[in-house]
């Protein structure tokens, strides 16, 4: 028997924008605005003034505002487009789409720096010291501007993740319970290890494994017992706990007992949630200052000694530091429209909450629909008589799953 089943029984939302997505959508284009205010004076300035400096560099904002602008069509088209019939699983995906344009522009730019200082490097041309400083101090300005207008209020990572950061004191599955005696810490311990329950005494006297248990209860009637094992600092169960961590768990201590809720918490990866929109755009910006303050350095120093070559040499290092975080753009935002598996830590969770209780996985696909929005498809072999609801409910402690398509088969 084969049945498929989607979240919910009715229709449901194909809507898998990122979190804020018109408040991004509008500080794109207010750095537009700042950059093409800017651009226009710096070309009418070096026209009326004679400056071909200063209309190099506003040419220069042009392709700046190009690729914001970019950034800022895409959060719009989305934000029209998101009820679409045409787009099967929505327009959460343009805004990657825009992030692997830009970073194909960036690493185009950093091509163009790099030839033209080796260039520069081996033919140098002469500098006019007076007029190029201030033009870079004022280019980074704008671009520190621009850095904060599309930062501010939110949090866009455009460096390397690290992905996972769990920390060892608390955390959502740990909890305090007061006894008589004193104060003891129940948690999940799953640092790289299969998950057991942990047991000390945080006041009062030490714990032993023979006065102490745990059974847990689940919401559809089901429990497990567990034992402990002394490790000397804290007691360790001798089982694992199976998937989901959603349960109460009835803790007795010799005579005493006590109950605790435990809630399943999803840990997303960072790259499932980032808005690659957003972070193409404050790259765009970063990288323009960074290579502002190196121009800078460079010419100050050409100034100072008369090393002409320091101001080609900026060049080439901005371009090297452009050129990896264009390579790190492309090789998330490729991930994402070509399907890969965005968090396999979720999708090794999946797989435990499913076989669990002896069923089996047949077939799983994880994918990202858009910024905090992640599609599976599931197909189940189980001996039981369960349908696609009994495993909708196990996983809906994965609020990020969107989109779930369920397949179950009866095996005999």
């Amino acid at each position: 028997m084969s049945e498929t089943s989607n979240v919910s029984p009715h229709r449901h939302s194909h809507v898998f924008l990122g979190e804020g997505h018109e408040k991004s959508e509008r500080k794109t284009w207010a750095v537009i605005w700042l950059c093409g205010a800017m651009m226009l004076a710096e070309i009418g300035g070096g026209l009326m003034f004679g400056s071909i400096a200063l209309v190099a560099d506003g040419m220069h904002m042009s392709t700046h505002a190009g690729a914001l602008l970019l950034a800022a069509l895409a959060y719009s088209y989305a934000r029209r487009h998101a009820d679409d019939g045409r787009f099967t699983f929505g327009t959460g995906k343009l805004g990657d789409l825009a992030g692997f344009t830009s970073a194909i522009i960036l690493a185009m730019i950093a091509l163009l720096i790099g030839y033209e200082s080796i260039t520069r490097l081996f033919a140098p041309v002469p500098i006019d010291f007076a007029e190029a400083i201030p033009i870079a101090g004022l280019g980074l300005a704008v671009n520190i501007a621009s850095a904060w207008l599309l930062s501010a209020g939110g949090h866009h990572h455009h460096g390397h993740s690290h992905g996972h950061d769990h920390g060892h004191g608390d955390h959502d599955e740990t909890k305090r319970i007061t006894t008589s005696t004193g104060t003891i810490v129940l948690d999940v311990f799953e640092d790289g290890v299969p998950p057991r329950f942990r047991l000390h005494a945080e006041s009062g006297p030490a714990l032993t494994a023979q006065a102490a248990s745990v059974e847990t209860i689940r919401a559809d009637g089901e429990r497990h017992v567990f034992t402990f094992v002394d490790h000397g600092d804290f007691l360790e169960s001798a089982e694992e706990i199976p998937e989901p961590h959603a349960f109460t768990a009835q803790v007795r201590l010799e005579t005493e007992t006590y109950y605790v809720a435990f809630e399943e918490h999803e840990h997303a990866d960072v790259a499932a949630h980032r808005d690659n929109n957003m972070r193409a755009a404050v790259i765009h910006v970063v990288a323009d200052a960074a290579v502002s303050v190196l121009v800078i350095v460079g010419l100050l120093l050409a100034r100072a000694f008369g090393w002409l070559w320091m101001d080609p040499l900026a060049g080439i290092v901005g371009a090297c530091v452009i050129a990896s975080w264009s390579y790190g753009l492309i090789r998330d935002t490729g991930a994402i429209l070509l399907d890969m598996t965005p968090d396999k830590r979720m999708a090794e969770k999946l797989r435990q909450t499913i076989e669990g209780e002896g069923d089996q996985i047949a077939d799983l696909h994880l994918w990202r629909l858009g910024p905090g929005h992640l599609g599976a498809i599931v197909s189940v072999i189980t001996r039981q008589a369960r349908g696609p609801a009994y495993y909708r409910a196990r996983l809906a402690a994965f609020p990020s799953l969107s989109h779930l398509t369920i397949e179950v088969q009866q095996s005999t």
